[in-house]
């Protein structure tokens, strides 16, 4: 349920109608916009009487939100959420470039990609240190001395940088980590969700192989229902019956996540194609489409990358594309 207030109310008013509501075993999620405010409701509402609380002379009007998603969701908070993560904002029409390695795998590797990313438009970096793998045989990541290495490459660049975890007991690990990326693979990992949630971080939240939006921003729902609602979507591609590409990017799931939700969606174009020549293309879609950002894989010799080399692209061509993506924004930002 939401209650929506008349323009002028005070901030007086507002604490006591919460107050009640809360006496009603209920939990509020107050939005205040340029002229309204909106007080959402989190638990039993069959508890309000609603032509009680309308007649109320600081209510404009009372909604009953069907969708089971209720911080995640747009009409509780009508307003764009803007992460900031060290400066860089993304969502609310701020468009980050994200890039960098699939793995870490070294610290010349590493800072090497971070100083020409950065170079070439980049505004966080991006590196895996924990590896999830379909094989067992694979390369699985420099684990605690990847986010070392991270951490390394930041002090040079000044880039934020993000990096997948795998497991709550790793949280300590990522004390110095400035965005955590829960991958598609842990997307109903829901026991780590909700230990993310007791954290303060910005969490980039990726869409499932074979999720429906509901079920993603469900996901997101369990970080936000522990306190953090500092979530970034993002689209990566989902599995369907086309065998050309490693997924298909859905991107018509950036308008529906925009208007379904207030959290900031971006895009990634490397695991959607899987293919280094469809990143170009499928970037461009995306920045057309309204994403709030990008995720791109960038090596700095994709032939010999330890993991995921055939769609990464080398610093030369991810400065092509951020060249081709800034002019995008700045056409659909008119």
């Amino acid at each position: 349920m939401v209650t929506v207030l008349k323009h002028g109310v005070t901030d007086e008013q507002i604490e006591n109608l919460c107050k009640w509501f809360k006496t009603r075993g209920l939990d509020v999620h107050i939005s205040k916009g340029h002229y309204q405010t909106i007080i959402g409701l989190i638990g039993d509402t069959k508890k309000i009487d609603t032509e009680l609380l309308e007649s109320l002379e600081i209510v404009e009007t009372v909604k009953i939100i069907s969708e089971p998603f209720k911080n995640a969701n747009r009409k509780f908070h009508p307003d764009d959420t803007v992460i900031d993560v060290d400066g860089v904002k993304i969502g609310g029409g701020n468009f980050a470039l994200i890039a960098g390695p699939c793995s870490v795998e070294s610290e010349e590797q590493i800072i090497e990609v971070a100083e020409k990313v950065k170079a070439a438009g980049a505004h966080i970096l991006r590196g895996g240190a924990f590896k999830p793998r379909t094989s067992p045989y694979d390369f699985q990541g420099l684990k605690e001395e990847g986010i070392k290495l991270l951490i390394k490459a930041k002090k040079v660049t000044g880039l934020p940088i993000i990096t997948e975890i795998m497991n709550a007991n790793h949280l300590d690990l990522f004390a110095d980590v400035d965005i955590i990326q829960v991958g598609a693979r842990n997307m109903q990992n829901f026991d780590l969700l909700k230990e993310l949630g007791k954290t303060n971080k910005p969490i980039l939240l990726k869409r499932g192989h074979a999720n429906d939006l509901k079920e993603f921003l469900m996901s997101a729902e369990y970080i936000m229902a522990g306190g953090n609602e500092r979530i970034i979507l993002c689209e990566r591609g989902i599995r369907t019956f086309e065998k050309y590409t490693r997924n298909t990017l859905d991107i018509s799931a950036v308008p529906m996540l925009h208007e379904l939700s207030h959290l900031p969606v971006v895009v990634d174009p490397s695991h959607s194609g899987g293919m280094a020549r469809l990143v170009k293309p499928l970037s461009l879609s995306a920045a057309a489409a309204g994403a709030d950002g990008l995720m791109i894989e960038v090596h700095n010799d994709p032939s010999h990358a330890l993991c995921d080399g055939a769609q990464s692209l080398t610093p030369e061509q991810f400065k092509e594309v951020a060249d081709k993506v800034k002019k995008i924004i700045e056409v659909t930002s008119k």
